[in-house]
């Protein structure tokens, strides 16, 4: 149908939605004088339909914003008619006010002030997101000082509690790392980034804050391994430099990534458990004393299982799954569950055992998606095969 005031009015709307009206406070090529799309009637509908014609014609020139082209046509009856040709909007004004939008006007415009003023260098991600901008107005001081405070302080080597800088607290910046980072690649010279570190996870390493420490959790599994006078077969969590200093005098590791079976473990001769979650393989990887004893894992029998084996052999090469074979997949055949997403890679730090099982259920060869949870197995299962590992 014909365009109408009231899709004149979308057209600019979709604008706004995409940010090409705020892009003109950034002091972008401007949109104004703007044409607008318009549909009209043709020929025949001039000739059948005069009546609703000029009525179409009446709405648009009541639409107060809009410049109207006028075209003469000639009718047969009517004579000589003047009916719109082309449609306009001049400024940038008339379309913020037709929107609505002048508060909203006047606080990105604001925005790109106090940007322009205190830190100019990020001005082109507020040009290229301007409605994310505008979303982060009321904080956009604070963001805009704690990139100041980082360009005065490169790699500071504080955490981000540390920050002294008005109005800005350890919050603000871990609510908002994502913004930060692109703002701070921006303004920061390329020596006081650290481009390996990349993501929201890796915001303190990218920029040289201290980050939390990574901790791990560990269990003594045999009373007459001695740690702390007085202590039996605690349960430690330690950071990753601590436990990489660790002085036991176990004889082999295990290690699961159920909190349940990691506290039910039952006692071993020099055994120490190792809870798995939360940090990865790395963190334990540098612990050297680990890479000179035998090590178990004990993961979920489905194709994930399988993977975090494989990659945790590749930081560990001796180190030999425990209660994830076929064996003790078919002896819970009450528990079999379902694997939504299945691994489909291949996995080379398998050994041709685990492979062949992890082919099988990769390749649903015994069950679509299937798999067994670590927590579904007997206790006395569990405690008989652990009682033959070497």
């Amino acid at each position: 149908m014909w365009t109408t005031a009231k899709e004149a009015r979308a057209q600019v709307q979709r604008l706004w939605d995409r940010g090409e009206l705020l892009r003109e406070a950034c002091g972008a090529a401007t949109h104004f004088p703007l044409r607008l799309s318009l549909k009209k009637p043709g020929s025949a509908d001039i000739t059948e339909r005069f009546e609703a014609v000029r009525a179409w014609a009446a709405g648009l020139r009541n639409a107060p914003p809009l410049r109207i082209e006028w075209q003469p046509v000639r009718h047969r009856v009517q004579g000589e008619q003047q009916l719109p040709a082309a449609l306009w909007l001049d400024a940038l004004d008339d379309a913020v006010r037709w929107l609505d939008k002048q508060a909203d006007w006047q606080r990105f415009a604001d925005l790109v002030r106090m940007t322009r003023q205190r830190c100019p260098d990020v001005l082109p991600w507020v040009c290229k997101y301007p409605l994310q901008a505008l979303a982060l107005h009321p904080q956009w001081p604070a963001l805009l000082q704690v990139v100041v405070w980082v360009r005065q302080h490169p790699r500071p080597a504080v955490y981000l509690r540390q920050v002294d800088a008005p109005g800005v607290h350890s919050k603000l910046i871990e609510t908002h790392r994502a913004v930060l980072a692109a703002l701070l690649d921006l303004a920061l010279p390329a020596e006081s980034i650290e481009a390996d570190s990349t993501g929201v996870a890796q915001f303190a390493a990218r920029y040289g804050f201290l980050d939390k420490p990574v901790r791990i959790r560990c269990r003594v599994l045999d009373p007459a391994v001695q740690t702390l006078e007085g202590l039996t077969c605690p349960d430690m969590t330690l950071d990753v430099h601590s436990f990489s200093q660790l002085r036991l005098a176990v004889r082999r590791v295990i290690i699961t990534e159920n909190e349940i079976n990691f506290l039910s473990l039952p006692s071993m001769p020099g055994g120490l458990a190792v809870f798995g979650a939360g940090y990865g393989w790395d963190a334990l990887a540098q612990a050297g004393w680990l890479h000179r004893l035998p090590l178990y894992y004990w993961g979920d029998i489905d194709t994930h299982g399988f993977a975090i084996l494989n990659q945790l052999r590749g930081f560990f090469p001796q180190v030999r799954s425990v209660l994830m074979d076929r064996a003790t997949l078919e002896a819970h055949r009450d528990f079999w569950g379902h694997e939504d997403k299945p691994q489909q890679a291949d996995l080379p730090h398998l050994t041709a055992t685990e492979r062949q099982l992890y082919d099988a259920l990769r390749d649903n060869h015994l069950r679509q998606g299937l798999r067994l949870e670590q927590e579904h197995l007997g206790f006395a299962w569990v405690s008989a095969q652990l009682r033959q590992l070497p």
